[in-house]
């Protein structure tokens, strides 16, 4: 089946044709048509597979041919997320497949001044995309008023659990209508997804997709065991062997994300951070720039390993291995989205093979070893050599300069 072959508004199989989206997904082909004839939806699908356009798409036609001038003003669909970066990104997903449609979009996220956000608000808006906080914050001010709510949707909601959201959703069900559609979208499912899941919605058609191999067949995967302090080499070694590559490395905390920048900074390749401690607007900036491709290596923590569609990122690196390990599926689902190939490799010290082991145990395979032997290893040690070299110098420069500056001063004080 093709898109154009669905009973969708024509402006939107333009613009789908113009993005050159031809037939859908397998779960975009399962949930179009059951989203379009009203039903709640339960989508259990991995990262990568084109599940936010699963969901925009129906929506946008059926508040399209809804909308007339007798029609209710107001929000009719809230689309709730975990991230910001996410909110970004799904709201640019449905201007651009809703363009010349009469479909309003909007998106509201904590970390920016809220004053613009109140000003768009006020213009009326028909979708609003949004996260927990400052929704709620606008909600308990007034500016945001969701009476006329006919359409919800919580995607990424086994990542929204995991952050701790589970009372803001369920906060969020008191100020709706309870006649409702509700599409349940989630990467991974368990017990208590599954419990909130059913308390949301009503007689749902459930949808899951490659349930059996949580990871994208495009992807292919290799560890290399590598010590915790060598990493940094390894990871050097890889960038300036594919110079041209787009390269997503994940670490585990905003502090090692810095730290690897500077690493990184010291042997003159240049790269960004991503974490939580970024303001919105640097978060935003560095996210444009990896997309353009002026940078070219990205370091990030989770929180930019769900949902983020970035166009050609030829390496996912995990520097280091996530603590979860759910969270592997999201991170190297970065690279090989759609039908492109991707290559993800990760980086495991000795103190790390636990989380290895529960990873493989997770993805229902074992992760392929990229042998190193000791040549190898040597080497790309070396290859630093000059440039740490260097550094340990300074280093100790300024050590000798610090002793003798302490010897100054304990004779100083002997001759007093």
């Amino acid at each position: 089946m093709k898109f154009e072959d669905y009973s969708i508004a024509p402006e939107i199989k333009r613009n789908l044709e113009s993005l050159g989206f031809k037939r859908p997904t397998d779960i975009q082909f399962k949930a179009i048509g059951t989203i379009l004839k009203g039903e709640d939806v339960l989508a259990i699908a991995q990262t990568g597979t084109g599940k936010t356009a699963a969901f925009v798409i129906p929506i946008l036609h059926i508040l399209h041919e809804r909308k007339t001038s007798s029609r209710a003003e107001g929000i009719h669909c809230v689309v709730m997320v975990p991230t910001r970066e996410l909110a970004i990104q799904i709201t640019s997903v449905f201007e651009t497949i809703g363009k010349h449609t009469r479909v309003k979009i909007f998106s509201v996220f904590g970390g920016v001044e809220q004053d613009p956000q109140i000003a768009r608000l006020t213009k009326g808006i028909d979708v609003l995309v949004t996260t927990p906080g400052r929704m709620f914050d606008l909600v308990s001010q007034g500016h945001i008023v969701l009476d006329n709510v006919e359409i919800l949707v919580l995607d990424e909601a086994d990542h929204m659990l995991d952050l701790g959201f589970i009372k803001d959703i369920r906060d969020l069900i008191k100020h709706l209508p309870r006649k409702r559609q509700t599409l349940f979208f989630s990467a991974t499912i368990n017990e208590t997804i599954k419990k909130l899941a059913y308390s949301l919605v009503r007689n749902a058609i459930r949808i899951q997709v490659s349930p059996k191999d949580p990871v994208s067949k495009n992807i292919t995967h290799s560890v290399a065991f590598i010590s915790m302090d060598d990493k940094r080499f390894f990871l050097e070694r890889l960038i300036r062997e594919n110079i041209a590559g787009k390269i997503l490395v994940f670490v585990r905390t905003k502090v090692r994300a810095e730290r690897v920048m500077k690493a990184l900074e010291r042997v003159e390749i240049d790269s960004k951070t991503i974490h939580g401690d970024k303001t919105q607007e640097d978060r935003f900036d560095v996210m444009q720039q990896f997309r353009a491709g002026t940078v070219k290596v990205l370091i990030a923590t989770d929180i930019s390993a769900r949902g983020i569609d970035i166009p050609d990122v030829d390496f996912v690196v995990n520097y280091d291995l996530p603590d979860v390990a759910e969270n592997y599926v999201h991170r190297v689902g970065r690279t090989g989205r759609g039908m492109k190939k991707g290559l993800a490799v990760s980086f495991c010290s000795p103190e790390e093979s636990a989380i290895l082991a529960e990873i493989e145990a997770f993805v229902h395979k074992p992760i392929t070893v990229l042998e190193i032997n000791k040549k190898d290893y040597s080497e790309t040690l070396d290859l630093t050599q000059e440039t740490s070299g260097k550094w340990k110098a300074t280093m100790a420069e300024i050590e000798q300069a610090e002793k003798w500056m302490r010897k100054k001063s304990k004779k100083a004080g002997k001759s007093k």
